[in-house]
């Protein structure tokens, strides 16, 4: 049963990656669309970033400790560009090259959405085995 809790609380935790990601592309969606200025986009993107990182964090070192060996390699690659993002003072956008870099932010974002998609459904994949492994006990 213990598992089971480990997988649900991975997955909200997943959940909460994406809805961060989201917000992000819907600043820059926003941006694009001229419906807000570069600054508040910008502003909008630099306030979650830390707490995207730090949950990824989070995330990866969970599922290390809790045993799931699998999920967590699967999460070090994110957890490394990340790292090395904040590493070389990447992390932050840039309010005044935020319009010649919107593609590229744009799609970095798409791919880390992507890549957590994958994840999400891992982990409800893992979630719903353990479920039903748990419910062959009783």
């Amino acid at each position: 049963m213990g598992d089971l809790f480990v997988w649900l609380i991975s997955f909200f935790i997943l959940i909460s990656l994406v809805v961060i990601i989201i917000f992000q592309l819907m600043a820059l969606a926003d941006l694009e669309f001229d419906y807000i200025n570069p600054y508040d986009s910008s502003s909008r993107i630099n306030k979650v970033i830390l707490p995207e990182y730090i949950t990824e964090g989070v995330l990866c070192l969970f599922f290390l400790v809790t045993g799931h060996w699998c999920m967590s390699l699967l999460c070090v690659p994110y957890l490394y560009y990340n790292a090395r993002l904040y590493t070389r003072r990447q992390h932050l956008v840039d309010v005044t090259e935020i319009f010649n870099m919107l593609n590229w932010e744009k799609k970095q974002r798409l791919f880390k959405l992507g890549y957590l998609i994958v994840l999400l459904f891992l982990s409800i994949f893992w979630m719903i085995l353990t479920a039903l492994e748990d419910s062959d006990y009783d």
